[in-house]
């Protein structure tokens, strides 16, 4: 059955200056939340975490975007407001960078909590401002506004790794004035958000109304979501410390660690304009297909070859992230900010409540064990794929 759905803010030319600076504020915040995974092994040496503390890190950090995007993306569905962005974009590049001062356990998670409670903010109202101004295009524009998030998380690495291992850990704050600057360029020229007048409903009477009949397609949507995030912060978390176990340097792990990044913004540009030409349905399926046997090469090619399969799987692994945002705003256009939470915060956060036991796991049974049985993920979301419907 094909869902057709239509919505007056896609009729149109599509306004690539405010995509490309809904993209910049979406680089900025993800930029500095990109620092502190490549860098565990830095602060696993400096302050002696176990591989259980470490999941705890990225659980927490995950579960701040499990709470608090809903909230903020329910919020901005009704209120025309840039303070959630402003607010959120400042919190993620001054806390993260201070992390590198952290002298314990307990104030690098309060420095990481804290950035990524203000990346969560901001995360909501900028991808529910991107239909506006997409025109016919939102599979390719909401592809954009991601590549502005994975090329950060490319960036990131290679540029803090490369710092650190250059100037040390206590040198980080001073890298907070590169978002200082870009922040001011971005909000010069940011627009308000648009509210869909939905604040006379309350919670449930607008859940009721954005979603309506297409509320178990969302769902199917949104628990492959979880099953693709689950996969995915498994390998991003712990496979910087499995690369330094294997031998690597810091300055390796980064590079390793963007090339995976890298494969994603490309293939998210990529899936995005294929999606709006051929539906959302078939490029799903094929990413997750794929997905297990790119990620099984990156854990087993030895030597020179993990620069190579790093790049493949991170190709396939996050090759579906912009899409799922983009099909269920289609099915649900009344309520953008909320839905892309649920999509990108509310999936991302659930999948990183299974860190902290991913950890635990791998401090028991071994770290290369416990990446290899997550590789096969991703083949259980194919029975819920094809139980799509197709929405052009």
């Amino acid at each position: 059955m094909t869902i057709a759905t239509a919505q007056d803010t896609s009729i149109g030319k599509v306004n690539y200056k405010i995509i490309f600076v809904l993209a910049l504020v979406h680089f900025i915040g993800d930029f500095y939340s990109s620092f502190f995974t490549p860098l565990l092994p830095a602060f696993v040496e400096k302050l002696g975490l176990t591989l259980a503390q470490v999941g705890l890190i990225t659980g927490l950090v995950r579960f701040l975007a499990f709470i608090v995007q809903p909230v903020v993306g329910y919020m901005s569905d009704r209120h025309e407001t840039r303070k959630f962005i402003i607010i959120g974009v400042s919190l993620a590049f001054f806390c993260i960078p201070f992390s590198g001062l952290a002298p314990n356990f307990t104030l690098l998670l309060l420095a990481l909590c804290l950035g990524s409670l203000g990346s969560s903010m901001f995360h909501p109202a900028t991808t529910g401002m991107v239909p506006l101004y997409s025109g016919n295009r939102t599979g390719f524009c909401l592809s954009i506004f991601n590549t502005g998030g994975t090329l950060s998380f490319a960036l990131g690495p290679v540029f803090i790794t490369w710092y650190v291992a250059k100037y040390g850990l206590e040198a980080m704050p001073y890298t907070l004035t590169i978002g200082l600057v870009a922040c001011i360029f971005c909000f010069k020229y940011l627009p308000k958000p648009v509210s869909e007048n939905l604040s006379h409903l309350g919670f449930l009477g607008s859940m009721k109304e954005s979603l309506g009949k297409v509320y178990k397609p969302i769902l199917l949507i949104w628990g492959v979501m979880v099953l693709r995030a689950i996969t995915g912060q498994t390998f991003m978390t712990f496979m910087p410390i499995f690369l330094t176990n294997k031998g690597h340097d810091l300055t390796s792990v980064g590079l390793v660690f963007s090339l995976f990044i890298m494969g994603g913004t490309l293939s998210g540009l990529l899936t995005g304009y294929m999606a709006d030409r051929t539906g959302f349905k078939k490029i799903f399926f094929l990413s997750f297909i794929l997905m297990p046997p790119t990620l099984l090469l990156y854990l087993f090619l030895p030597g020179p070859w993990i620069y190579f399969t790093s790049f493949l799987a991170g190709f396939t692994v996050l090759a579906s992230l912009p899409l799922g945002v983009a099909m269920a705003q289609k099915l649900a256009p009344k309520s953008r900010a909320m839905i892309s939470s649920l999509m990108m915060g509310l999936a991302y956060g659930l999948g990183g409540i299974f860190t902290p036991i991913v950890g635990k796991l791998a401090d028991i049974y071994g770290l290369e064990t416990i990446l290899f049985y997550s590789a096969f993920i991703p083949f259980l979301c194919l029975v819920f794929i094809v139980k799509f419907p197709d929405v052009d």
